[in-house]
């Protein structure tokens, strides 16, 4: 499956009006906030229609999975939007990223932990709050909102210190320029050991790098940490391939247009996250052109990226933010 899709739905009592954007989305949040409710208006839709007394209007057919024969009922739902609410303890199980790789559905999962295991974007991270009613008659109104909104310097910052969440091209990259700068760069050697880094640094004006696409599950335990360490930012392009494919280095419309909607064009059923999509967007690019190498995520990165003309491109997507 690939594309937003807008889920209306509605009872007497309350309604719901929110798109999805990505095959995995996670809703979060304390009790008595409409998270269980949501999904029991779905299940109820799908068993009995419209007898139900639940409106729902959507291009794809939604349900609920759950239960002890969760990988049997899963094997038959095909090209659907999932709900999965949060009593289900085999959300956090290794055989459930497992099961949903390759999957051509898109899942909305109901959690108050952090799921390790799967590859869920920051940007797709969602809370709901009531927003009241519009009309006396009308149904309580509930709005789904995000989380954590786009990490970008809101005024002009200059790190003395870089963390990369990868010691790969990501790495090389910014190793190179910060070589420039006299400015100290350094691998956290993966999402899950970021939070160490952060408690071991304790100098002022440190840039923390990540690939967004796929850090939703240790942005809490990060911004736990950031509350505490003031002297953190941090940065969360889609990943360093979304940078390079965003600085304008390779000018192709078809780049562009995936670029303005990348839901448009990411089957979930290939790619697990986007941060995927925009290596193997890549990848193809280069391959198809004679004037470099092709692109690889963990060998060293290639001249041409870190050329002076170049890297001022890539790190003019950096915006307010001087690393040179």
């Amino acid at each position: 499956m690939k594309g937003s899709y807008r889920i209306r739905i509605r009872s007497k009592r309350v309604s719901y009006d929110f798109t999805l954007y990505r095959n995995i989305t996670i809703i979060q949040g304390d009790s008595a906030t409409g998270k269980s409710t949501l999904v029991r208006l779905i299940d109820n839709y799908y068993n009995e229609g419209s007898s139900s007394g639940v409106k729902l209007e959507c291009q794809k057919t939604c349900r609920v999975l759950g239960g002890k024969d969760w990988e049997h009922n899963l094997e038959a739902i095909k090209d659907s939007i999932v709900f999965l609410d949060e009593g289900n303890k085999f959300i956090k199980s290794d055989d459930f990223a497992e099961a949903i790789k390759n999957s051509d559905n898109y899942y909305v999962i109901i959690t108050r932990e952090d799921l390790s295991s799967l590859p869920y974007s920051v940007n797709e991270i969602y809370g709901i709050k009531i927003n009241g009613k519009t009309l006396e008659n009308e149904p309580v109104y509930n709005e789904m909102y995000r989380i954590y909104g786009s990490y970008t310097a809101s005024r002009p910052i200059e790190p003395v210190m870089v963390i990369t969440e990868d010691s790969n091209s990501g790495f090389y990259f910014f190793e190179h320029v910060c070589k420039q700068s006299g400015i100290k760069c350094i691998s956290a050697e993966g999402k899950s050991k970021v939070v160490k880094h952060i408690k071991a640094e304790t100098t002022d004006r440190i840039l923390l790098i990540a690939d967004g696409a796929a850090f939703g599950p240790h942005m809490r335990e990060v911004m736990q940490y950031l509350k505490i360490y003031t002297n953190y930012m941090i940065y969360l392009p889609e990943s360093f391939e979304w940078l390079i494919l965003k600085s304008g280095i390779f000018r192709s419309k078809v780049i562009t247009d995936i670029l303005d909607n990348p839901s448009d064009y990411i089957e979930s059923s290939e790619y697990f996250s986007w941060e995927r999509f925009f290596t193997a967007l890549l990848v193809k690019e280069t391959a198809d052109n004679k004037k470099i190498s092709v692109y690889t995520k963990t060998g060293k990165l290639s001249n041409y990226y870190t050329n002076p003309e170049n890297t001022n491109k890539i790190l003019n997507e950096l915006k307010n933010i001087k690393l040179l």
